[in-house]
This record gives C-alpha cells, sequence and structure tokens, in this order.
C-alpha cells in the first residue's frame, strides 16, 4: 500500500490553499492542503506497526511549532509546481529528518517544506499565475502540533491512517 506522512495546516490555511487549488491543483479532491513530511512510498502491511511506533517516538521528541506562509513560489524548471513558501523551514526540515531516518525509502527531491497550491501546469500558465500571485500578500500562520500518516485508497483519495500528537 501507499502511504505518506503529512502536516495539515489551520483551516484558515487550507481555505486560502482551497481558493487556490480547486482552480490549479488536479488533487484538490484527493487530499486537503497539505505539508508533506515524506514523500509517497510503499510499505508493507506486515511493516505498518514498526513505522507507527517510530514515527509516535519522533512525535514525543517534537515540540510544536508555528508554521508561517509568506509567498508563492515554484518548483520550475524541475516541476509545474506552484505553492504556498514556508518562511520558517528549520522545524520542518528538523521533523522530517527524523521521520525518514528509519525510513527505507529513498526521497526523489531534495526536502522543501511547501503547500502546493498548483501543479501539472503548462509553462505558459505556470508564467501567468506566478505572475498574479507574485503580487498577493500573504501573511498565514498555522500552529504545527501534529502530523499524520496518510494512506492512498484505490480510487487514489488520500486518508488519514493514523494521527501523531507532537510532545506538549
Amino acid at each position: 500500500m501507499k502511504y505518506s506522512i503529512v502536516v495539515f495546516p489551520s483551516s484558515k490555511v487550507q481555505e486560502v490553499a482551497n481558493s487556490y487549488r480547486k482552480r490549479y491543483d488536479p488533487a484538490y479532491s484527493l487530499i486537503p492542503p497539505y505539508i508533506r513530511l515524506k514523500e509517497a512510498f510503499e510499505l508493507d502491511e506486515s511493516k505498518l506497526p514498526l513505522l507507527v511506533e517510530h514515527l509516535e517516538q519522533v512525535a514525543a521528541s517534537t515540540h510544536p511549532f508555528t508554521a508561517q506562509f509568506h509567498r508563492v513560489s515554484t518548483f520550475h524548471p524541475t516541476n509545474n509546481v506552484i505553492f504556498l513558501a514556508v518562511q520558517n523551514k528549520e522545524p520542518f526540515t528538523e521533523l522530517h529528518q527524523k521521520i525518514v531516518k528509519n525510513v527505507d525509502e529513498k526521497e526523489t527531491y531534495a526536502f522543501v517544506p511547501h503547500l502546493t497550491i498548483g501543479r501539472d501546469l503548462s509553462d505558459d500558465e505556470l508564467r501567468d499565475v506566478t505572475g498574479q500571485l507574485s503580487m498577493v500578500k500573504f501573511d498565514l500562520t498555522a500552529e504545527v502540533d501534529r502530523f499524520h500518516l496518510v494512506y492512498q485508497l484505490e480510487d487514489g483519495i488520500w486518508s488519514v491512517y493514523q494521527t501523531f500528537l507532537l510532545k506538549k
């Protein structure tokens, strides 16, 4: 089965992200807006208890923090993805490093904490949308006090398997 590890930001941040995702993200209906901590990976169900135990330890050793989104950016030319950039990357990077430490699956891309608002755009569409959104002032914050192990159903929809609360 395919799994991933994500943070769902506050409903206010999700609202703003969804206002763009409706138009520019074909995955809009498959999963709420998220910040991916571990890209999608295949895992045999027999290994799931070990992963859950590892994620519980990660959560217990991580303090809650605040995410700040301040601008729109893109991964062009690698990918035609538009995203809300995370201003304070360090807490996400530390959490990512703790998570992947015991996960065998290699990452395809370098870890860049972000919240995707558009993907699979043509080069022209990417330029147009990025140009428009670069003039928008984003000043969004979200408290991060949990992360989620999600899995993909046969119809492509992602569902939460388990939520891990960060140390209080």
